[in-house]
C-alpha cells in the first residue's frame, strides 16, 4: 500500500496512557523504532515494533495498541493507514485511539454485584471491539479527505483468540512446528485468489496488484471479519502485522522464524530480514519498502507443582554466570 502523511503526533513507542478500573492501554504512533521491544501483561508476553520505512521523509503511517481491559483478556491492534490519500496517518491514529476511548467506557453486565462471568466479559468485549470498529470507521469518512486505514484485532480470552479484520493486515497463529493455525485472508483481489488456489504465494507476492484493497476503515461500504474462537496452546505464536512485513517475507519464512525459540530474538530477526530487503533489491526476491509494525504474543507458561506427596527435585547447582532468558528481562506493560 502507498502511504501519505497529514497527522503529527508526540508519540514515538508505546507509552501508558490514563487508566481508569476497567482498561490499560499502551499505543504507538508515529512509531520509530530501530529494534522490537517486550513486555509482560497478565496473559503472556507482547513483542512490539513499528518503524518508518526507508525511503520515505513522512512519518509512519502505521499504529498500534495493546490493551488489557481485564485480568483474563488482551486486546492487540495494528492500524496500517492507507497511502494514496490524504490522511493516512490521522486514519491509523483515530483507530486505535477510538479503542482506548471504547474500551475504557463500556459497561459491563454484572451476573451478580461485583462478578462477571468469562461468557459475559467475552460478549461485552466483542462488542466494544466492534463498536470501536464502526465508531473509527464513521469518524474516518467525517474528516472529508478520502483518507483511510487497515485494521487487525485480536481478542484474547484467557486460551481463546477471536480476530476482526479490514483490509490487508496479517494475523496469524503458528504452532511450535510450523502448523498455522489461524490465518486471516486479505480483502483484496489477490489476496482471494490466493485463498481460491489461482496464484502460488510467490506470484502473490509479485503480483502487480498486489497494493488495491477493497475493503477499509473510512467508506460506507466498510465490512467487518470476525473470526471463529481458536484455542491458543502455551507454545504458540501470534502475530499481526501490516503489510510492511507481509510484503516482503513470503508465509513460510515468516513462519519459520516465530515457530520457536525465544519471542523477542525471533521478531528481531524478521525484522531484520525485512528491512534487508527494503534496502536491497535483488532479483527474484520481495522488496517493497514500507511502513512495518509488528506485534507478537506467547501465552504465560504455567509452572509445574510437585504432586502430593512427592518430593521436590534438589535446586542445580549456581551457575558460574547467571544466564537470564528474554522473557525475564521484559519491561511489565501492565
Amino acid at each position: 500500500m502507498f502511504f501519505g502523511s497529514l497527522f503529527a503526533s508526540k508519540s514515538n513507542s508505546p507509552s501508558p496512557t490514563a487508566e481508569n478500573q476497567t482498561s490499560k492501554a499502551s499505543i504507538c504512533l508515529q512509531g520509530e523504532m530501530t529494534e522490537p521491544e517486550s513486555g509482560r501483561t497478565r496473559l503472556g508476553e507482547v513483542i512490539h515494533y513499528s518503524r518508518r520505512s526507508p525511503d520515505k521523509e513522512t512519518a509512519n503511517e502505521d499504529a498500534l495498541g495493546i490493551f488489557t481491559p481485564t485480568d483474563r483478556s488482551l486486546i492487540l491492534v495494528v492500524a496500517d493507514g492507507v497511502g494514496g490519500r490524504r490522511g493516512g496517518e490521522e486514519a491509523a491514529r483515530i483507530v486505535v485511539e477510538t479503542f482506548e476511548r471504547c474500551l475504557n467506557n463500556f459497561q459491563w453486565s454484572q451476573a451478580s454485584p461485583g462478578v462477571v462471568s468469562a461468557a459475559t466479559e467475552a460478549i461485552t468485549l466483542r462488542t466494544a471491539i466492534l463498536n470501536a470498529i464502526e465508531t473509527a470507521n464513521e469518524d474516518i469518512i467525517k474528516l472529508g479527505t478520502g483518507a483511510a486505514s487497515t485494521i487487525a484485532v485480536a481478542e484474547i480470552q484467557d486460551q481463546t483468540i477471536r480476530t476482526y479484520h479490514v483490509g490487508d493486515s496479517l494475523i496469524m497463529l503458528v504452532g511450535q512446528r510450523g502448523k498455522v493455525k489461524l490465518r486471516t485472508v486479505s480483502h483484496s483481489p489477490v489476496g482471494f485468489a490466493q485463498e481460491a488456489g489461482m496464484l502460488e504465494a510467490n506470484e502473490a507476492m509479485h503480483h502487480s496488484e498486489r497494493h488495491i484493497v477493497f475493503n477499509v476503515v473510512g467508506s460506507s461500504e466498510m465490512w467487518i471479519e470476525m473470526g471463529s474462537p481458536v484455542e491458543m496452546a502455551p507454545r504458540d505464536t501470534l502475530i499481526l502485522a501490516s503489510d510492511g512485513l507481509s510484503d516482503n517475507l513470503l508465509e513460510d519464512e515468516i513462519v519459520e522464524q516465530i515457530r520457536k525459540g525465544p519471542l523477542l530474538e525471533s521478531i528481531r530477526t524478521v525484522t531484520e530480514i525485512t528491512r534487508e530487503r527494503m534496502d536491497h533489491l535483488v532479483k527474484g526476491r520481495p522488496s517493497k519498502p514500507d511502513d512495518t509494525t509488528i506485534l507478537a504474543f506467547r501465552r504465560l507458561r504455567k509452572k509445574a507443582h510437585p504432586r502430593k506427596n512427592q518430593q521436590p527435585a534438589s535446586s542445580p547447582a549456581p551457575l558460574s554466570a547467571p544466564q537470564v532468558a528474554s522473557s525475564e528481562t521484559t519491561e511489565t506493560l501492565v
